[in-house]
């Protein structure tokens, strides 16, 4: 039996709640029982199970109670990516937005299959985009098969208002959930998708271009062109103009920040080229 050849380096992630659910898997559970990480003692009472008696504990028990161990259950989780495709993810500089967004996808479904979780996909623009829909699941084919699809789509819609859908179709049990987009959306619909998705552990995903600040000249007249059909204007670039912008830019990072800590993580920024282990790390401290 051939190994399967692997997408990518893994993304390192842990939720940050002990698990619900019965799916054995990689992750800390609520639930007692199982093979898993060693938990306490308890009386026999409390847990009737002669296979896990703990002989030292109760010899040591002056009242001469039985005692067993507890251990905590493994258990598999969700892991989903809801992407923006608004007509701003096909901006390119350094690199292509949207194959960034693929490049992430891969890679998740890849993590999370290898180690029993499912993976799940929504895209979304004005609505859900349901040709690009995929229900979690265990199984890798499929999985990096929808990451596959999701790379090549063409982003068209005028805004991102369908990730409010998309909230309602993971309700359930509590998921890990990487929310992927440049978010140049209306301060509201930022404050109301990441409201609807703070019962998860929500990890938003900024993709970022170093080429959207530094193309711009300090003297000169720039077209600009609002990729969500505003259409395009004309306007004489001054080093003060250009400063504003770059700090108007600078705020509205920050604000997508402040937004992002109080209903999940901080935000990750992915620019230039997907790097599995530098989103492994932020995980590890957000």
């Amino acid at each position: 039996m051939t190994e399967e050849p692997r997408t990518g380096a893994d993304i390192v992630y842990l939720p940050r709640w002990h698990a619900r659910g019965s799916t054995p898997g990689a992750h800390r559970g609520r639930e007692p029982g199982g093979p898993g990480t060693f938990k306490d003692q308890v009386p026999f009472l409390r847990l009737p199970d002669a296979r896990r008696l703990d002989l030292r504990a109760t010899l040591r028990d002056p009242f001469e109670g039985t005692y067993v161990r507890r251990f905590e259950a493994r258990v598999a989780v969700e892991v989903w990516a809801l992407v923006d495709l608004s007509a701003s993810m096909r901006f390119r500089g350094v690199a292509d937005r949207l194959a960034l967004a693929g490049a992430l996808c891969a890679s998740l479904a890849g993590s999370a299959t290898r180690i029993g979780d499912g993976f799940g996909l929504i895209a979304c623009d004005e609505d859900l985009r349901e040709d690009l829909y995929l229900p979690a699941t265990r199984h890798r084919a499929t999985a990096a098969a929808a990451a596959e699809r999701l790379a090549r789509a063409v982003p068209a819609g005028a805004g991102a208002g369908g990730l409010r859908a998309a909230a309602a179709r993971i309700a359930g049990r509590p998921k890990i959930v990487f929310l992927v987009s440049d978010f140049r959306w209306p301060a509201a619909l930022v404050e109301q998708v990441f409201a609807s998705l703070a019962f998860h552990d929500l990890v938003p995903v900024l993709l970022a271009d170093p080429a959207e600040a530094e193309a711009l000249p300090d003297w000169g007249l720039v077209e600009l062109e609002d990729l969500e059909g505003a259409g395009t204007r004309l306007v004489l670039m001054r080093p003060g103009f250009r400063r504003r912008w770059i700090a108007r830019e600078a705020e509205r990072v920050a604000a997508l920040a402040r937004v992002a800590r109080r209903y999940g993580r901080a935000p990750f920024r992915l620019a230039e080229r997907f790097d599995a282990a530098a989103l492994s790390r932020h995980l590890m401290r957000t």
